[in-house]
């Protein structure tokens, strides 16, 4: 990119050093988000509009062979579209309809944009709109954009939350009747642990963002008390309060101690006495500390540095200072929402050095001064900074892998425990 530039601000309390920079960016697409969200809704089908290019990034990411029938495959935008000589829109059509007569099961289908569909100007709105008249009641279409232009990989779970909330409906509960809204793709497993805490807490009713069929999405309205459970869902809050929904304020649920401070919030807001909440969630708190016990020794005093790639980085930042000892050099995040991560900053430990955005040449040159004990960043520069001598951690595995929750909390600690034992063994 051909202009860069840094600049530092202070963040309001407590006090911190932001490092805002424009430049060169290594990082994934949001087309990276379909292999998790095509796992999470279980009767969508993600089509993406694009390149081939396009079909080898999630293939590849996914690890599934096409032959498989994954949920999810790519119409190719070839020469002749590009040079105008074909109908995109009637191919698509063409694709789609032959997708749907194979594959009866699909209930809801996504038109995902990519960079060569936002270049040659395909309207895949329209698209949608034609085509869900053409297969309704049988099946939905919606589009989003996946597109690497100017966004990272986990925005594309963003893009397609918020490409659903105009279809949940107006809530038909009586005034006054409020339900909470758990926003955010999370594993089942985790899903259902959460289900089980809210329920010994008496909260209720509960949905889940995204929900596992797509005819089971939640009613939205000015009664619904929403709580986000990823920190890069900033379109899809702002659709859902475009719906009346209110936001419960809260850290991210990523260690025992942002899991307790997460169900708090929520505690809170549904008036749960303390004794109650402590009851409930004393034995998956006393689990969660003994599993992170564990790894203490393994990270305490390690000095890690976090490229700008999944906006999870702030949060894995609070719990691996305050929970395992850690030491942060640098906290860097594609973009930071100040207000949906207030309360994480609360946490961080004063004067922590915190990066928004990425000029990936300026990151490595201070990476490499501070020969930090681990590195986490995108596939791209994890080789060649373990050519260097560095030890890595691959930001997209924390999506892949669940790490929400109590349960999780030793599962979270491991996977930055792990790259560190096998640099000792290595250097055996």
């Amino acid at each position: 990119m051909a202009g860069t530039s840094a600049l530092s601000m202070p963040l309001e309390k407590p006090r911190m050093p932001v490092i805002r920079e424009r430049g060169q960016r290594e990082v994934f697409c949001g087309l990276t988000g379909i292999v998790w969200m095509h796992r999470k809704i279980q009767d969508a089908f993600f089509l993406v509009v694009g390149s081939r290019t396009c079909a080898h990034l999630i293939q590849s990411a996914a690890g599934v062979m096409i032959f498989a029938e994954p949920r999810f495959a790519t119409a190719i935008i070839d020469e002749r579209d590009l040079a105008g000589l074909a109908d995109v829109n009637e191919e698509l059509d063409r694709e789609v309809t032959r997708l749907l007569q194979r594959r009866p099961d699909i209930r809801l289908l996504f038109l995902v944009g990519s960079c060569p569909s936002e270049v040659i100007k395909l309207d895949l709105g329209r698209a949608a709109e034609r085509l869900t008249e053409r297969f309704l009641p049988d099946v939905r279409v919606l589009n989003y954009s996946g597109s690497g232009i100017e966004t990272t990989f986990t925005q594309g779970e963003d893009a397609c939350l918020a490409a659903l909330v105009p279809e949940m409906p107006k809530p038909a509960t009586v005034e006054g009747k409020r339900s909470l809204l758990v926003v955010g793709a999370l594993a089942d497993v985790v899903e259902d642990q959460f289900r089980s805490l809210f329920e010994q807490l008496e909260i209720g009713p509960v949905d889940f963002l995204p929900p596992r069929r797509s005819n089971e999405l939640a009613a939205v309205g000015p009664e619904t008390r929403y709580i986000l459970a990823q920190p890069f869902l900033s379109d899809t809050a702002h659709a859902l309060e475009e719906r009346g929904a209110r936001r419960i304020a809260a850290p991210f649920p990523l260690g025992e101690e942002g899991t307790t401070a997460w169900l708090k919030a929520i505690a809170d807001e549904w008036n749960i006495p303390s004794v109650h909440f402590e009851r409930v969630t004393k034995p998956a708190r006393t689990r969660a500390k003994t599993a992170i016990r564990h790894y203490v020794e393994a990270l305490e005093g390690k000095r890690i540095f976090f490229f700008p790639d999944s906006q999870l980085e702030i949060p894995l930042a609070r719990m691996l200072s305050r929970e395992l000892g850690m030491e942060l050099i640098e906290v860097g995040t594609p973009y930071l929402h100040r207000e949906h991560l207030a309360e994480e900053f609360a946490l961080l430990p004063e004067n922590t050095q915190i990066s928004e955005g990425q000029d990936v040449e300026k990151q490595l040159d201070r990476c490499h001064a501070a020969q930090p004990d681990i590195v986490v960043c995108g596939l791209g520069l994890a080789n060649p900074l373990e050519a260097d001598g560095l030890t890595t951690k691959w930001s997209i595995e924390l999506l892949f892998t669940p790490i929400q929750g109590y349960e999780q909390a030793g599962d979270c600690a491991a996977l930055f425990a792990r790259p560190l034992a096998r640099r000792r063994k290595l250097e055996v």
